[in-house]
């Protein structure tokens, strides 16, 4: 492999078609497409700070790097890809993808980052600002995410989630195949439209969470005071533990909670309306 240390790269395409290359401490400056139509690429404690400087590129590390504000766009059509203890400050980073993983990883202008990835792997990853981070991606797996940024997880599928605290709103629309463990998800909306979505050992805060969800399982989850009319027109069995609001016109399934609030069934409710809901002896 041939390596290339102490170096400034910068304009048009000028390390376009490299293979087996190690970079050291480079700077890409200003400029388009630093490292495009590449394979089997190491950069190490390298600063990003031109447009789209990984494109079109076959099997990458990248670690102790750098990527500006300017580097908006950086990584896209990029497969077998692990980045390590790195910093992004631009916006729209990882699409169309197969097979991310990031471990310790902080993302300051998550804007429209990871979508249309297959086969995604997070590590203690911070992810801040932006919008929709997360859309259209599938076969994800988290341990350790951090995460402020609006609309996250819409449209994703096969998806594990560990260990996040995640502050938003209208987050997990849509989803399909979805199970969170031991989490905090805070923020209006949650689940909505959601397909096979299972929390377990999770708090849940927020207004109206839950709603038009199919075959919805809550596992040992507590609620916030703030979590109002939760459950409308879902199908849904939920442990919860401690108190909740309250809880309107879910369409069947089985809740259980130590206390409620209020319930809320009127002539809006959606058939079957079988609901049993329960508090705990």
């Amino acid at each position: 492999m041939k390596t290339i240390k102490d170096a400034s790269f910068g304009g048009e395409r000028p390390l376009f078609e490299s293979h087996q290359l190690r970079i050291e401490n480079v700077t890409i400056t200003e400029g388009e497409s630093g490292i495009k139509e590449c394979s089997d690429i190491e950069a190490e404690n390298c600063r990003f700070i031109g447009k789209y400087p990984f494109w079109h590129v076959k099997r990458s590390l990248i670690t102790n790097c750098y990527f500006a504000p300017g580097s908006r766009s950086a990584i896209w059509y990029s497969d077998d890809m692990v980045m390590r203890d790195s910093m992004i400050d631009g916006p729209k980073f990882f699409r169309e993808m197969n097979n991310l993983e990031l471990e310790n990883v902080v993302i300051n202008d998550a804007d429209e980052t990871f979508w249309r990835v297959n086969g995604l792997k997070l590590k203690n990853v911070t992810l801040h600002g932006g919008t929709y981070p997360f859309m259209f991606s599938r076969n994800i797996e988290i341990d350790g995410l951090v995460s402020d940024s609006k609309y996250v997880f819409q449209y994703v599928k096969n998806v594990v989630v560990r260990n996040a605290k995640i502050t938003t709103k209208d987050s997990f629309w849509e989803v399909e195949n979805v199970t969170v463990y031991d989490s905090e998800l805070n923020g209006e909306f949650i689940g909505w439209h959601s397909h096979n979505l299972r929390l377990v050992n999770c708090h849940i805060t927020g207004q109206q969470p839950l709603c038009y969800a199919h075959d919805l399982v809550l596992e040992n989850c507590t609620f916030g005071d703030d979590c109002d009319l939760a459950f409308e027109y879902s199908t849904v069995q939920a442990d919860i533990r401690g108190h909740i609001r309250s809880i309107k016109n879910p369409a069947s399934g089985r809740i259980v909670a130590d206390s409620i609030g209020e319930v809320i069934i009127d002539e809006n409710i959606k058939a079957p309306a079988d609901c049993k809901i329960e508090t705990r002896n």
